[in-house]
């Protein structure tokens, strides 16, 4: 049986009849980018909680504290990977969903440049996750847990993702996302949009004096951020970006008075 003959195809249409029935699905799908920004909003308003334990890593350059962690940043996102004994793939592999993460992690200079830091753990001796990291290319921090951590912020036993911001040397957990909510990981916007400072830019719906930059600008090639400011090249292209979305939007918004 030819099972691709079997499938119910939709309709076939102009290209008119086609980018009509795009803009009909492109109002819900506006809906749904504005809707993902609330909930951001949302998730920068949760109460924190302190976190007053003193937990223990292993990391590739020695005993390692959570406040460590954050390399000297505000935030940290911490991704719980499963690679360990008795984990499917183990030792040639860590868990095939976990791996899946892994390999959608974006460039981290760009969290780095938002002062984030994004890092993975696990169960496993440091000396399997640097073999692991170096087999699938992996370029993330990756620690050994050594004690209770998983199991008091809710990952013994599932994958997940925990955000901490720090004041000082005060860590604060924020935020959790596991289950379907970690299939959305992986890019830069998704791990900002669920940290408390959130991606910082001006457009933003956040708290009085969360720190803020305008949109687009911060942005710089993964190579070359350190303390280097967008080039005046950039910053004139976004210009123009914004005032001709602007003007789109403008010419949209008469059309639909017209009709």
């Amino acid at each position: 049986m030819n099972k691709e003959k079997d499938m119910e195809i939709p309709k076939v249409v102009s290209p008119h009849e086609w980018e009509a029935a795009r803009q009909q699905l492109l109002v819900k799908e506006k809906e749904l980018t504005h809707a993902r920004d609330a909930l951001a909003a949302e998730r920068r308003r949760m109460p924190w909680v302190a976190v007053e334990k003193e937990y223990k890593f292993d990391g590739p350059d020695g005993k390692a504290s959570l406040l460590d962690l954050f390399d000297g940043r505000r935030q940290l996102i911490v991704y719980r990977a499963f690679f360990e004994p008795g984990v499917n793939g183990w030792p040639e592999h860590a868990c095939v969903g976990c791996s899946m993460v892994a390999d959608h992690v974006g460039h981290l200079a760009h969290l780095n440049a938002r002062n984030t830091t994004l890092v993975f753990c696990s169960r496993a001796p440091q000396g399997d996750i640097e073999r692991v990291k170096a087999r699938m290319g992996w370029q993330m921090p990756w620690y050994t847990i050594t004690d209770h951590f998983d199991k008091d912020f809710g990952v013994d036993e599932w994958h997940g993702t925990n955000a901490f911001i720090r004041d000082g040397d005060r860590v604060f957990r924020t935020y959790f996302i596991n289950n379907r909510g970690d299939e959305q990981m992986g890019s830069t916007w998704n791990y900002l949009d669920m940290t408390a400072l959130g991606r910082q830019e001006e457009w933003e719906d956040s708290p009085g004096g969360y720190p803020k930059t305008p949109p687009y600008d911060w942005w710089n090639w993964h190579d070359e951020y350190g303390d280097a400011q967008p080039s005046q090249e950039w910053s004139a292209q976004v210009e123009r970006g914004i005032q001709a979305g602007q003007g789109r939007r403008r010419k949209s918004k008469e059309e639909k008075q017209k009709r």
